[in-house]
């Protein structure tokens, strides 16, 4: 969390050491990111960058936090709504989520470092940080699934996809970190995320 001086700062700078920040941790793993890009984009000093925040994991994070606030902010309204079927519920939510990522390039360059499989203890924290958010999310998401057509109980039911879209989740990206173009990522995600669906809708499906 920034220190209080940060949010002292007038706006456009405080914008300007933002826009920095993520560009550099877009475009750099955390271990290679470098603060002094981050003062050379913002043009500040790097004496002012650490009066502003206690030191780069502190800058990361904070950026992160926004850049998931930012995104939950913005599809709020486009997923109040999702309700009926289980399975077109998590392929609405995919189109709209990945929608948001190619309207947002540098947040998605930022999203993708992040949540890479990895074994760095910077991946090991950013899981920890956001999974307890992540699972209240995907909850939320399908409170309002249609339980009619469901074999066995809702809330097994919800963990199971869960767990399978979670392990679907990992390897895709690893398999697919190539794509540079998110629009051919979407439709490559959309199609295979489908495809186990179909498989998944005949054991759970009365």
């Amino acid at each position: 969390m920034p220190e209080r001086l940060f949010f002292e700062l007038d706006i456009d700078k405080r914008n300007r050491i933002f826009d920095a920040g993520l560009r550099e941790f877009a475009e750099q793993n955390y271990n290679e990111a470098s603060t002094n890009n981050i003062v050379k984009a913002a043009g500040i000093s790097k004496g002012s960058l650490f009066k502003y925040f206690k030191n780069k994991e502190d800058i990361y994070f904070f950026i992160l936090d926004s850049v998931i606030e930012n995104l939950f902010e913005e599809i709020k309204e486009d997923i109040t709504n999702l309700k009926g079927d289980i399975f077109e519920i998590i392929i609405r939510y995919a189109e709209i989520e990945f929608n948001w990522h190619i309207n947002n390039p540098d947040k998605y360059r930022l999203f993708k470092r992040a949540f890479i499989v990895d074994n760095s203890d910077m991946y090991r924290k950013t899981i920890d940080r956001y999974k307890v958010a992540g699972d209240s999310a995907y909850y939320n998401l399908l409170k309002d699934v249609d339980k009619e057509k469901l074999k066995w109980g809702k809330d097994k039911t919800i963990n199971i996809i869960k767990w399978i879209i979670e392990g679907f989740n990992n390897e895709f990206t690893k398999k697919n970190n190539k794509f540079s173009d998110v629009n051919v990522m979407k439709n490559a995600y959309i199609k295979e995320i489908n495809e186990y669906m179909e498989i998944i809708k005949k054991g759970i499906y009365i």
